[in-house]
């Protein structure tokens, strides 16, 4: 019989395991990232139990898990309607993008409604936390803080009579089992200290946050396992150049994905922004051309953003240059072709810059139009219409598709006071009508050169006046 081996190699950025050592992870391509650590023994065949499951059907009612609510109703929104008992959620983001003071912010609010809630951070002393709290101007005399890194202590603190409703730990990395053979951070410790937690939580009842690093990619660090192993999934993106900071779910089992939750950075700390379509648009300069508005959904939320485009004449011979920030550059890359193909602009000899304001990543095909009308209207030099929202997905053809929830953004547009709308052709489907608020314009385009024809038309005509 083979000898089972006892120590493996596992990538500490990915997880990825490989029978011996190499300089290289072929999973992730990252360099000198894999480390040996020690087999954890399984157990034998004979000691495993054999009781039967209990096998039952989809009948029967069942009543929504009750909800322990933050009082901050944008992170409430994010998480379905508030904590879960006995579910795990793993917050994610940057250094220093704001998700300790976020998660302080929420113990203190819970805390001063008679929960019981235990902060313990890995990364700072109580007395750093009681200074943040400080300058934030937060008062909760029954929050319960520690610092520690020894998860065996904190599981041990945490095994009593009367559990917390909620605990926060800050972060998974700096987490530490002293039966794991290996250094705080790596893929063993991670994957060991979140499953003992992970557990706690699911047999006391309790609510866990557990902190996350993130790669320069902007990934979760550590075993993409972890990411399974919980109930929820939050990413806190931003940039530190703006104010505004997006919390996203990526993953919920209680409530809806890809919900957002608005807030902004200020000196005491992270305030909501309960209207944040009107926060985007304040800056907003109209009148001018190479500007459009989006109407975005953002999970169940609509949003209104400028999308900004700047066309210059490419400097030397090399290839022009496609900048683009808060939307994917391959997509950029593709309606440039459209526009150039299929309607007649030509961009080849010009640098594209494309800006989504106000620090917001959109990922959705929805501001395919919008995108499109912008940098239309910086080539023709012809403003869009200030009052005017764009949204619709684009073809290879050219084409304007149709896309989800169109009433969610024509209400959001005409609440903020715009007068029309610029959108793809309806195809009728049974008795479906899109109905448009009072005081909404709507504008149906099939194809992308009807809209660089309009604009085009509109600039020679402002020319000739």
């Amino acid at each position: 019989m083979a000898k089972r081996p006892t120590t493996r190699f596992v990538c500490q950025s990915c997880g990825a395991v490989y029978p011996k050592w190499s300089g290289k992870c072929e999973a992730c391509g990252e360099w000198n990232t894999i480390v040996e650590e020690s087999v954890e023994p399984t157990v034998s065949r004979a000691s495993r139990t054999k009781n039967r499951l209990t096998l039952t059907g989809l009948e029967g009612n069942v009543a929504p898990p009750p909800r322990i609510l933050t009082r901050i109703p944008e992170l409430d929104r994010v998480l379905g309607g508030g904590f879960v008992p006995a579910s795990v959620v793993l917050v994610g983001g940057d250094p220093g993008i704001g998700k300790s003071t976020l998660l302080l912010q929420t113990a203190c609010h819970l805390a001063t409604t008679g929960q019981r809630v235990v902060y313990i951070s890995g990364e700072e002393a109580v007395d750093q936390i009681r200074m943040r709290a400080r300058r934030l101007e937060l008062v909760a005399p029954t929050l319960e803080l520690a610092a520690s890194i020894n998860v065996s202590d904190i599981v041990a603190t945490l095994e009593t009579d009367e559990p917390p409703g909620l605990v926060i730990i800050d972060s998974i990395q700096t987490m530490w089992l002293d039966s794991i053979e290996s250094a705080p951070g790596s893929v063993a410790q991670v994957r060991a200290c979140a499953f003992e937690l992970i557990r706690l939580a699911k047999k006391r009842g309790f609510s866990l946050v557990l902190v996350g690093h993130v790669t320069k990619e902007g990934g979760l660090a550590g075993p993409r396992v972890m990411e399974h192993m919980v109930d929820a999934v939050m990413y806190f993106e931003g940039d530190r150049g703006h104010q505004f900071r997006i919390l996203r779910a990526a993953k919920n089992r209680f409530g809806a994905t890809d919900e957002i939750g608005v807030f902004a950075m200020t000196d005491h700390g992270l305030i909501e922004v309960p209207n944040p379509s009107a926060l985007f648009l304040a800056e907003r300069q109209g009148n001018i051309a190479g500007s459009a508005v989006f109407a975005g959904l953002e999970g169940t939320r609509p949003v209104l953003l400028e999308v900004q485009a700047l066309l210059s004449p490419k400097a030397g011979d090399g290839s022009p240059r496609r900048a683009v920030v808060g939307w994917d550059s391959g997509r950029l890359s593709m309606l440039l072709a459209v526009l150039e193909s299929r309607c007649g602009l030509k961009l080849s000899g010009m640098d594209v810059y494309l800006n989504f304001a106000g620090g917001l990543r959109v990922t959705e095909p929805a501001a395919d139009l919008a995108a499109a009308a912008a940098i239309v209207s910086a080539a023709t030099g012809h403003p869009t219409d200030a009052g005017s929202v764009f949204f619709g997905e684009i073809g290879l053809s050219g084409e304007i598709r149709q896309v989800p929830q169109a009433d969610l953004r024509l209400r959001e547009a005409s609440k903020l006071g715009f007068a029309s709308a610029i959108l793809p052709r309806r195809i009728a489907r049974g008795n479906a009508k899109l109905a448009a608020p009072p005081g909404l314009d709507l504008h149906e385009l099939g194809h992308l050169s009807s809209l660089v024809r309009t604009m085009t038309e509109s600039s020679a005509a402002a020319k000739d006046d």
